[in-house]
């Protein structure tokens, strides 16, 4: 049997924000940006992910079919994070996405019909999942992503 592995805490911050891409368009952040700190590990494996539901997005819905997508800044990113639009009132969610620096925006909700009722909501399911060969934030400091989403034409 493998001994337990002490497991510094591991920070990531994540900072919402929302950029309306259309003259019409609405979307919004709420709640408070996340906070994913994971502490624990099993014996002989991995650190035990952690995972934050606190914060949803609100979007209006358009005259045409549109979609949400969504980047990240997070200048020297140590650890990895992914996101997943749980429940979406109105459109599809798309898989969980791995946010990574400067990726390009990727969708997260798509297929959302013009009409009523005229606002969508999902809650965003952030997980933070590093590897302990990765480090932890107590040596290597947080990962701190600012995270944008964008409410487009499809």
């Amino acid at each position: 049997m493998r001994p337990a592995r002490v497991l510094p805490p591991l920070v990531l911050l994540a900072a919402l924000a929302a950029a309306p891409a259309a003259a019409q368009g609405d979307i919004r952040a709420q709640g408070p940006a996340p906070l994913l700190s994971v502490t624990t590990g099993t014996p002989g494996g991995e650190p035990v992910p952690a995972v934050n539901i606190g914060s949803r997005l609100r979007y209006r819905r358009q005259s045409v079919s549109a979609k949400v997508t969504v980047s990240t800044l997070c200048p020297g990113q140590k650890f990895g994070l992914r996101l997943l639009a749980l429940n979406p009132s109105v459109g599809t969610a798309t898989s969980e996405l791995a946010l990574t620096d400067g990726m390009p925006p990727r969708d997260l909700v798509v297929s959302i019909p013009p009409g009523v009722p005229p606002f969508g909501t999902c809650v965003l399911q952030y997980t933070a999942a590093p590897l302990f060969s990765q480090g932890n934030s107590t040596e290597l400091g947080p990962d701190v992503h600012l995270v944008t989403f964008t409410l487009v034409a499809q």
